[in-house]
């Protein structure tokens, strides 16, 4: 029989029961075993990157297939508890059930809304996408549902285990049919139950105190302001600029962002020439869900290099075209770089905007990542800013 009787829960009922646990408990175990992985070499990582992604992908399944469980069970008829005179312990069963409804709701939604919110590692596999409508991308949305989802995770393995000793006392000590209806739908008990509304306003209660905890978490370091700081000589003032960067990750393009630095421009706009000079700060970047790696010894290592230089002459090719040719110290490493970029000027008032593609390997980036498979080798800058004629210089631009 597909649906539930008073007596008995229906195969559909029971597909869901152990499709639902086998989702869950497959995404648990890949969960917590990536977390002891290595991720000291380019095969290592690919190795957790794949786990990581099985992770997330069962988690989303596991998902949907829970709230197609939920659906089903408040639209059937309640199998009648086996015995209705223990009044508290079937309330207390009840609890459970709706505690680890809510966890097999919450648990995966908040890691794929954290997921969502923050581009970088393992990406989910087809057919679930890696952005969801209405989800920013926000260090500190992710940080809350990172919260949630950590502390979801202790609820459900509470769930579980209660769920799981529950059944054990059914089997060991009550001997009844409870594991029988459950396997073979095997009807047992008498009378009629409906479902009550005291279990789901408890379990209600109980989570929220878990995402009251997850709000009350510590938030994410705050990003400076992506604007350049004051520059201390140059005849153009930057009001506000942005310095980005692109690298691809497993075949997917992440994006990050140096948001701390200062710049020192002097320019000619008659002649079309100039010097620029800018410090950036690296122990501010971002990158995704990535961004400790990125600041690691392998990649940026900001802790031994925490400031970058661009230093360039600046050359006017045609009309708003120019280019910007100098040498990039990046990581203990002087590599020449010339950067293309268009420039406006309108009265005192400047808009530039740029883009260059470097080699991560020419600073000696990710020398344990020797292909493109993990951590791609090139990695797209995107620079803007605006910028004021300072009075004092405003004859130079005339």
């Amino acid at each position: 029989m597909l649906t539930n009787t008073s007596r008995s829960y229906g195969s559909v009922a029971r597909i869901f029961h152990w499709l639902t646990a086998l989702l869950i408990l497959s995404a648990i175990g890949l969960g917590l075993y990536a977390e002891d992985l290595p991720r000291d070499t380019d095969a290592a990582v690919a190795t957790l990157v794949t786990i990581y992604s099985a992770h997330k992908t069962i988690g989303v399944a596991a998902f949907f297939t829970a709230l197609a469980r939920i659906l089903w069970a408040i639209t059937q008829p309640k199998p009648a508890p086996l015995h209705p005179e223990r009044r508290a312990e079937t309330f207390l069963g009840e609890l459970i059930h709706w505690a680890l409804y809510g966890a097999m709701l919450i648990m995966p939604l908040s890691g794929w809304i954290g997921h969502a919110a923050q581009a970088g590692f393992a990406p989910i596999l087809w057919p679930f996408g890696q952005t969801l409508p209405f989800v920013a991308q926000s260090t500190d949305v992710a940080h809350l549902f990172e919260g949630v989802h950590k502390l979801s995770a202790l609820v459900l393995y509470a769930a579980i285990g209660l769920h799981v000793l529950g059944a054990l006392k059914h089997v060991v000590i009550d001997r009844d049919a409870t594991m029988a209806r459950m396997t073979r739908g095997t009807p047992a008990g008498e009378g009629r139950t409906r479902h009550g509304l005291g279990a789901p306003v408890a379990a209600l209660a109980v989570w929220a105190m878990v995402i009251g905890g997850a709000l009350a978490l510590p938030s994410g370091p705050e990003a400076p302001a992506p604007v350049a700081q004051n520059q201390t000589s140059g005849n153009w003032q930057v009001s506000e600029g942005t310095l980005g960067f692109t690298v691809q990750q497993m075949g997917a393009a992440v994006g990050g962002s140096l948001p701390a630095w200062t710049a020192q421009i002097d320019y000619d706009a008659a002649s079309g020439t100039g010097t620029v000079s800018v410090q950036i700060d690296t122990t501010q970047l971002t990158l995704g869900s990535v961004t400790d790696q990125a600041k690691g010894a392998e990649f940026f290592d900001t802790d031994a290099f925490p400031t970058a230089t661009f230093t360039a002459d600046l050359k006017r090719i045609d009309g708003s075209a120019h280019e910007a040719a100098g040498t990039l110290t990046l990581r203990g490493a002087s590599v020449p770089l010339t950067l293309p970029f268009t420039l406006t000027i309108a009265d005192d008032q400047a808009t530039m905007a740029g883009e260059a593609v470097l080699d991560r390997r020419a600073f000696g980036m990710g020398e344990s990542y020797p292909d493109e498979s993990t951590v791609g080798f090139a990695v797209t800058v995107q620079v803007t800013l605006n910028a004021t004629r300072q009075p004092a210089a405003a004859d130079l631009g005339s």
